[in-house]
């Protein structure tokens, strides 16, 4: 019998273990380090915004300025994590109700913002620091709603894996429609045809500043009439926020014979366009305003973008989807991606303690 050789190195809690030309990197498990975490005040702005700025996984919907443009609605609870230098190294957008927190429930997505050098193993501790400061505060339960991977500067799956290892339990899944610029996409007949009508019917497609004609003439009628709802930003809300967002929050409308007949607000990222709100009269079918549109924000204004959102298709807490919207947005070319949201107890921070060997 050949015998086994092995070759210990121990060098600052490293150990190496070679066995022939097997090399095994051994890192000795270690306490997890601790953050301090704090709640956000308003002494927090500019530092707050800055990393947001920087961070790996953010958007401007996490700048102060368009959190707070609803507060009077939710109770902020926002948290930040700082380092033994004072540095923040993460940031938790979030309300609280009683004694759960959420990410924040006015931002259509959320979760816990990095810095790009964050590993998951400095992740695990941010976490496990956050857990640690809502369990001493009396929470039960974080609930969480994840940022959809698209948004993402670079890969940034960190929480995700957190949920798995604390037990998080999967409350609902909603469906984005997504069209990767970067590949080669095809429209339906059917988009093409709708095109086609656009520019029979002489529609001009134009941006513009002001926001009320689109909510006042067209968005605010049909979901008031359709889904006997309201848009979930007033016009005096977008107005405010696209003041402070010009280059992110924008308006096309498309005309006919210098009448409104369609438009879409779009919220620009830096990877993503994303239509927040589609919408035509009722004429939108027969006159193509909507694939006119689209084709228009695809094949030139956004045609530089990594990806054209369309957002979900969902109802009913993602458990049914809307048949003919879904259609409709993958036969442009869109395909799937998920967003998931999560409930997990506070108290399950502890399932973290082990995880690094």
């Amino acid at each position: 019998m050949v015998p086994i050789y092995y070759i210990f190195f121990k060098k600052q809690n490293k150990e190496i273990r070679c066995r022939k030309n097997l090399v095994i990197f051994r890192f000795k498990s270690q306490f997890l380090k601790k953050y301090q975490v704090k709640k956000y005040t308003t002494e927090n702005y500019a530092e707050w915004n800055e990393f947001v700025a920087k961070s790996k996984n953010a958007t401007f919907l996490f700048h102060r300025d368009f959190m707070e443009y609803h507060q009077d609605r939710f109770e902020d609870y926002s948290l930040l994590v700082f380092d033994d230098n004072q540095q923040i190294i993460a940031v938790l957008p979030a309300n609280k109700v009683d004694e759960m927190l959420f990410s924040h429930q006015g931002l259509t997505y959320g979760g816990f913002l990095l810095q790009e050098k964050t590993k998951l193993s400095d992740c695990l501790s941010i976490v496990k620091s956050v857990f640690e400061y809502l369990d001493t505060l009396g929470f039960k339960k974080l609930m969480v709603k994840e940022i959809p991977t698209i948004y993402n500067q670079i890969p940034s799956d960190e929480l995700k894996y957190l949920m798995f290892l604390m037990k998080g339990n999967l409350i609902r899944r909603d469906v984005l429609s997504v069209l990767d610029l970067s590949n080669n996409f095809t429209f339906s007949r059917d988009r093409k045809n709708g095109i086609k009508r656009g520019i029979k019917s002489n529609l001009v497609v134009k941006e513009e500043s002001n926001f009320a004609s689109f909510w006042n003439e067209i968005l605010i009628p049909n979901l008031s009439e359709k889904h006997q709802a309201k848009p979930v930003h007033s016009l005096e809300e977008i107005q405010y926020l696209h003041s402070k967002f010009p280059k992110n929050i924008r308006q096309f409308n498309v005309y006919q014979n210098d009448k409104i007949v369609a438009g879409t607000t779009v919220f620009e990222t830096n990877l993503v366009a994303h239509s927040q709100y589609i919408s035509g009269n009722s004429d939108k079918n027969e006159l193509g305003s909507l694939d006119f549109l689209h084709d228009y924000l695809i094949s030139n204004v956004f045609k530089d973008k990594k990806y054209f959102d369309f957002g979900i298709s969902n109802e009913n807490q993602g458990k049914n989807i809307n048949e003919g919207l879904l259609y409709w947005k993958e036969s442009f070319g869109a395909r799937s991606i998920t967003q998931d949201f999560y409930e997990v107890n506070v108290e399950n921070h502890t399932l973290l303690d082990n995880v690094l060997l």
